[in-house]
Parts: structure tokens; sequence; C-alpha cells
């Protein structure tokens, strides 16, 4: 038997079923299995589309309520546009304290090869830590379709929390990485077009006006 790896914050209830790896990690619903084992790095087949047509959590796989939460970074919260979907409340707030890239800011992605046979999720991607995670709940948001397959388009949200290093994230913290992505996101709208970046402007000023931590 594999136990949950020491000094882990507690176990959202709905987790406790989930199976744990031989590193200590409890593995979340969408992750795949490969020969070598379960992969974090991959999602399970047609996991997204399984989650959002069971309206189910993404971390535990358990029914979702009225509420649903997002795990997104800054830019993610201003063009409101994310691949994954949504999950609990007590299971996203897990992920931000427990999960080395969602609580670690010096993390990175594994430079390891991709598994044979396994994809990326749709859209473009910043290959970045963000160093901040935000909690966005809604009860509304939709798919829409992109080259690669589809994308989820947030609903208003319902209430914000922002984290880093698992913890309640400070207002500096929030700023200095959308600083630091923000002109990511503008290239690419200065790739696209001129309205691209006029709408992107208009969604930071948003996002500092009513998303920024006091």
């Amino acid at each position: 038997m594999t136990y949950l790896k020491p000094g882990f914050p507690e176990l959202p209830v709905r987790m406790r079923s989930r199976p744990i790896d031989d590193r200590g990690y409890p593995v979340p619903w969408f992750v795949g299995k490969t020969d070598a084992g379960w992969d974090f790095r991959v999602i399970r087949p047609d996991g997204i589309a399984l989650a959002i047509l069971r309206d189910t959590c993404w971390l535990c796989g358990d029914r979702l309520g009225r509420h649903k939460v997002f795990c997104i970074g800054p830019m993610c919260a201003i063009t409101r546009t994310t691949s994954e979907p949504p999950s609990h409340l007590d299971c996203a707030e897990f992920a931000v304290k427990a999960c080395p890239f969602l609580s670690n800011p010096d993390m990175r992605r594994s430079p390891r090869p991709m598994p044979e046979g396994s994809s990326d999720p749709a859209g473009i991607h910043i290959p970045r830590n963000p160093g901040v995670t935000c909690l966005w709940t809604t009860e509304t948001y939709k798919t829409f379709p992109v080259a690669g397959g589809r994308l989820i388009k947030l609903g208003d949200p319902s209430h914000i929390a922002w984290w880093a290093r698992g913890r309640t994230a400070t207002r500096e913290e929030v700023e200095e990485s959308v600083n630091t992505g923000l002109p990511l996101l503008q290239k690419q709208a200065m790739e696209d077009s001129a309205e691209a970046v006029v709408d992107l402007a208009k969604r930071a000023g948003w996002f500092r006006a009513n998303l920024l931590p006091a």
C-alpha cells in the first residue's frame, strides 16, 4: 500500500478515494496512465469532454454542484478563457496548496518528452509558471471551438481568490505576475489583429479594476 506524502495538507473528503502514486501524491481524476504508470502531464482519454459532459470535478471526479471553480493563471483571468474544466472549491484549494507547480513559483514544467499518443490541450499556452493562481468561482461557463479542440469561456465570477506558495497571494505577487505575463499576450494580439489588441486592452483594464486583491 502506498501512503500519502508526509507534510501534505489534509485531503478533501471527495479525494480520499483517489489512488496514491509511488511518490505519495494523490492522483487527480484527470491524470492519464501510461506504460510507466501515472503521468500527471497526461490527460486521461477524452478527459476534458467527459468532465464537461458529466459535470464532474476535474480533480476528484465527483459530481459538481451549482458553483464551479477554475484554477487559472492571471492571463486566463484576463482573457476569461481556459482549457481545463472546473473543480469543487475544496479540491481546488487542496491543489493550490499541494501541487508542486501551483505552490512553488520556481517550479518549471518537466522537459521530458511527452509519452507517445498524448496530445496538448487546445489553444495557445504560455510556457511559464505564473507564480500565482486564481480560483475563479462561477455558476456558468461555455465551450467554443478552436484549432485542436475546444476551449472554455468563463462566466462572471461570484468569488475570486488568489493563491501563491500555498497561501493567500499578496497584491504585489499578483501584479508582478500580470506585469510579466501581459506582454506575452500583447505580442500575440498584435500578431492577430488591431481588434485583438483593443479587446485585450479592455480586458486587462477590467481585470485591474475588478480582480486584483486588496
